[in-house]
This record gives C-alpha cells, structure tokens and sequence, in this order.
C-alpha cells in the first residue's frame, strides 16, 4: 500500500491535555503558609534553643515548602534499606512538578489549623501531625500509583502504616482539605474515595465486606465529619455535609447532611436542600448536636 494512502488511513494524533496551571490564589496561597511556617520556626526556634538544630534543618533551611516537606517526610519514613536521600529526591520531585500536590497540602494545613483548637500553628501541624504527614505521604503513592510504579507506591504504604500507624491504600483518592485527627489506626481501602474537606478522626475504618474484588470501598463525599472508631464497610456512599457518629457501623448509604450514629448505624435527620451559610460538619467538627434529635440516646 502506499505511503500516501497509510498516512490517509491513520488516525489524526490527539492531542495531548494541557496541564492546569497554578492560580495566582493558590500561588498566593502556598507562599502565604510557607512564610507562615518560617516565621513560626524562627520564633520557636528562639523561644526554644533544644529546637533550634532541628527546625534549622527540617524548615529554615529550605527555599520553599516543597522542599521542607520532602525532606521531613524522607527523614520520617526512611529506613536502613530506603535511605532518607531516595526518598528525598521521590518527595521532592513529586511536590516540585505538581502544584495540584502542593495546593493539597496547603490546603490540608489550613483544615488543621481552622478545625482543630490543639493545633497552634502550621509549622506544628507540618512537623508533627502524623495524620497530616500521612496524608501528604500517601498523596504522592498515589501519584506513583497512577504512574504504573505500583511496586514503589506499595512499598511506600508500608512505610507510612509502620511509621504513623496509619494504613491508606495508594490507590485510594484523596482530596483536599482533609484532616486526619489525631490518624491512630484509621485504614483506608483501595477503591474508597475521600472528597474534599472532610474530617476523619483516629481508628475510623473504610473498608470492604470480604475478599470480593472490584470497586468495594465507601465513598466519602465533600464535607463529612467522621467519628472517632467509626466503621463504615462496602461500596456505599456517605452523602455531602452527613455526619457519622463516633464507634457507628455503616453498611447502608446515608443521604446528604444526614447523621448515622450506632451499631448498626441508623439514621438521624437530613434535610434535602442546606441552608445558606448552613454549617459543614467536616469544616465545624461538631460532633453532638444530632443527640437532641435522637430518640434512643439515655443520659
């Protein structure tokens, strides 16, 4: 055949999808936080001579927030066969080319600092919230992840669970303004889904009901608060601004700005349209104004 004619036949090249920008808010935004975390530094650092060395070499002397990050989590998660450099140029390579990265991070340590009242500043969340740390650490396994490097995301899984106690499957996806409080023994499963500005306290379970494959995990949508030891099993879906009560057992699915509280968990209110300026209950961690519309609950 010739040429001219397999050139007719082939089809037209597609073009490759543009990567998104950095926004000059979230530019803003990610230089804002690290001259934040800076300053905080050098007042502690001060304030507190012990720290000094320390907050020297994990903050003060890095050039961007990119950089500090990569290189705490290198330190945090290495071991005699992962050595601290590898992981630093795997962080620091991930965080530098993906600004998507870095506004989640950014945007995890504003939730830190707006929701939790222990949380006194974002150097404090960025050095020593494990749930924070995890986070940001499995945010980049699921990058590799997507990148066909299974085997390195794995391996990185493994480290965090051992390190932070906190087990989140690379595949699972994550958005932003996420908070893990206090992050003890939370375990997140391969196919879950966590939307955006969620609150997740520690021992909180999203898994699956047996050894059956495919898509089997819960998916959190935008805006949930859930309590602490809460279980929530199967491919269900826990709708917008609900909330899940501390120790409850969820099989079912939970309509939007609902409360689901016990084991098994039943449900509490709702309300089909929210309110203006109606409160998230990830963003407000309100975790007990469903108990006056409760029936059941015996003081």
């Amino acid at each position: 055949m010739p040429a001219s004619e397999l050139r007719q036949q082939a089809p037209a090249a597609q073009p490759h999808p543009q990567p998104h920008r950095q926004s000059d808010y979230e530019r803003e935004e990610e230089e804002f936080v690290w001259t934040q975390i800076k300053a905080e530094a050098r007042r502690d650092a001060e304030s507190e001579p012990a720290l000094a060395s320390f907050l020297y070499s994990t903050v003060l002397s890095h050039s961007s927030l990119a950089r500090s990050i990569s290189f705490h989590l290198g330190n945090k998660l290495c071991s005699s066969t992962m050595l601290s450099t590898l992981l630093y140029d795997l962080f620091l390579n991930a965080f530098s080319s993906d600004h998507e990265l870095r506004a989640a991070t950014v945007a995890d340590l504003r939730a830190a600092r707006a929701r939790d009242p222990a949380c006194v500043s974002f150097s404090h969340c960025l050095l020593n919230y494990k749930g924070f740390l995890a986070c940001q650490a499995q945010r980049v396994a699921h990058k590799l992840w997507n990148q066909s490097r299974q085997p390195l995301a794995l391996a990185l899984q493994s480290r965090i669970s051992d390190v932070f106690a906190v087990d989140i499957h690379p595949a699972a996806k994550i958005g932003k303004g996420v908070l893990f409080d206090h992050a003890t023994g939370v375990v997140v499963g391969e196919t879950a889904v966590i939307g955006n500005n969620v609150s997740i306290l520690h021992h909180v379970t999203l898994g699956g009901t047996g050894k059956a494959g495919g898509d089997r995990h819960p998916k959190i949508r935008d805006g949930v608060l859930i309590g602490a030891g809460a279980t929530i099993l199967g491919n269900v879906n826990i709708g917008e601004g609900a909330k899940i009560g501390a120790g409850s057992v969820v099989l079912i699915d939970v309509p939007p700005r609902t409360t689901a509280v016990g084991n098994p968990a039943r449900l509490v209110g709702g309300k089909e349209k929210p309110k203006e300026h109606e409160e998230v209950p990830g963003e407000s961690m309100d975790h007990t104004s469903f108990i006056s519309e409760w029936s059941g609950y015996i003081i």
